[in-house]
């Protein structure tokens, strides 16, 4: 959607936006929409939130796993 209006010059999605709606899980999509769609592929400092929000995360991810098999 933010990519559309940027495309028409309409008003934009806020990058911090954009972020938290990465934070709770969405680090796959965030990353499609960079490579993919190259969307805000030229922005560094984007790139580098969203990488620490991708290893936050995968380290969540590692940490809660035994937890999730566990109750399997």
């Amino acid at each position: 959607m933010d990519k559309r209006k940027a495309q028409r010059a309409q008003r934009r999605i806020a990058e911090k936006t954009l972020h938290l709606a990465t934070l709770p899980g969405a680090a796959p999509g965030a990353w499609a929409a960079i490579v993919l769609l190259r969307h805000k592929n030229r922005k560094a400092a984007f790139w580098g939130i969203t990488l620490v929000l991708t290893l936050l995360q995968g380290a969540v991810l590692y940490f809660t796993w035994p937890y999730f098999r566990a109750q399997l």
